[in-house]
């Protein structure tokens, strides 16, 4: 609750000394942001057929006393085809370190009407910023923040239908949809639980099925609001719900699945020159005493964790390029709780600053460069520096 506290004084007094100038932003205004899927479907909606695009990330990293590791992180081709006037699809192909493939998105959209969209197939889970956000022009930094790796798992994304679409009298975005859950139990085929999917530093990230003969037993909610009624801010809320998945011939045994409950608050603002983000996760497992009993699991029963990030355009707002300074502070914890005999791993929970630069040299192309000191709450533990540089496209 403290760091909750923590961040939303922050945030709040970030908004409250920024908002006092009304005058429309010059720069990427929250209220018009849109990520791939929404750039592909409001682009091609005027005319029928195929539209294509896509995004990819070039990245140096090196850790203190390491070999600098430079990797093709990812490579992304989008398409979307426009069936009628209503009917459209999107899908979202994605090669990662050159050898692996995934699909990252497949979903239909019918519009039912200019504010109501059902849709059904492979989708992102709206939770926080990036998982929804994470083309490498949109946000600062050459790897995405940490908190959006082990607390929200991007990139996070099951099989399910729904509803998306906006409300306009009230400023409001809205998304509201049923998935397949984490899968988070293995098993022989004979009624024996043979092993666990997720717990440990990484939280719920080795339980993403990702649409890959996902198994389902139980039926998890997941929904957003965003609020756009104020210039350059964005203020997001967001919910998921349900049980993870667990093989047909355990589901019934004790420790095979556990309950989650996630709750999300993030806020982005632009005015002028000045951007400024942050986001608070909450996470609360039920059952995990069970599950770790019948896994060897280190599964917490809470994960939480928030960042606030502050930016400066350095050149002049007549200039199209620009060249953002930024400072990003996080602080995320996968065993914020624990339940039964298993004891916090202090390792877990984790603090890092990141200070860099992102020039972007023309829209669509950025170039990144930041420095990382990586800390955690281990008495007398060192601190982990990481140089990072990168490029990043998304068109």
């Amino acid at each position: 609750m403290k760091r909750f506290l923590t961040f939303a004084i922050a945030v709040a007094s970030t908004i409250s000394l920024t908002a006092q100038n009304t005058q429309r932003d010059s720069i990427n205004n929250p209220n018009n942001q849109v990520n791939t899927a929404q750039r592909i479907l409001n682009g091609n909606i005027n005319t029928k057929g195929v539209t294509v695009g896509g995004y990819g990330e070039l990245t140096y990293n090196r850790k203190d006393q390491n070999n600098a590791e430079l990797d093709v992180q990812r490579l992304v081709l989008l398409f979307g085809y426009k069936f009628d006037d209503r009917t459209q699809f999107i899908t979202e192909i994605e090669f990662e370190h050159v050898k692996e493939v995934f699909v990252e998105q497949a979903f239909l959209q019918y519009s039912i009407s200019d504010n109501v969209n059902l849709r059904a197939g492979l989708m992102l889970v709206p939770m926080g910023i990036v998982n929804e956000y994470h083309e490498p022009t949109t946000f600062n930094g050459v790897e995405r923040p940490s908190i959006d790796g082990s607390i929200v798992p991007t990139t996070w994304r099951e099989i399910g239908f729904g509803l998306s679409g906006k409300y306009n009298e009230a400023s409001l975005r809205y998304q509201l949809y049923a998935f397949n859950g984490f899968v988070s139990s293995t098993s022989d085929g004979n009624g024996n639980i043979t092993g666990g999917k997720i717990g440990g530093s990484s939280g719920l990230r080795g339980g993403r099925q990702k649409g890959a003969k996902s198994t389902m037993n139980n039926l998890n909610f997941s929904g957003k609001l965003d609020y756009y009624g104020l210039p350059g801010l964005r203020l997001g809320l967001s919910g998921y719900f349900g049980r993870t998945q667990s093989p047909g011939d355990v589901e019934d045994i004790a420790g095979a699945d556990v309950g989650i409950s996630m709750i999300g608050l993030d806020a982005r603002y632009a005015y002028q020159r000045f951007t400024a983000r942050g986001q608070f996760i909450h996470g609360s497992l039920s059952d995990t005493e069970a599950y770790n009993n019948a896994t060897g699991s280190k599964l917490g029963s809470a994960l939480q964790g928030y960042y606030l990030e502050a930016a400066y355009n350095l050149l002049p707002q007549n200039k199209k390029q620009q060249l953002f300074g930024f400072v990003r502070y996080e602080d995320y914890d996968t065993h914020a709780s624990v339940d039964g005999s298993l004891t916090k791993d202090l390792s877990y929970d984790r603090q890092e600053w990141t200070l860099g630069l992102s020039y972007k040299i023309a829209p669509g192309a950025v170039v990144k460069g930041d420095y990382q000191f990586k800390n955690n709450a281990v008495v007398g533990g060192s601190t982990v520096n990481q140089l990072n540089f990168g490029v990043g496209v998304w068109f």
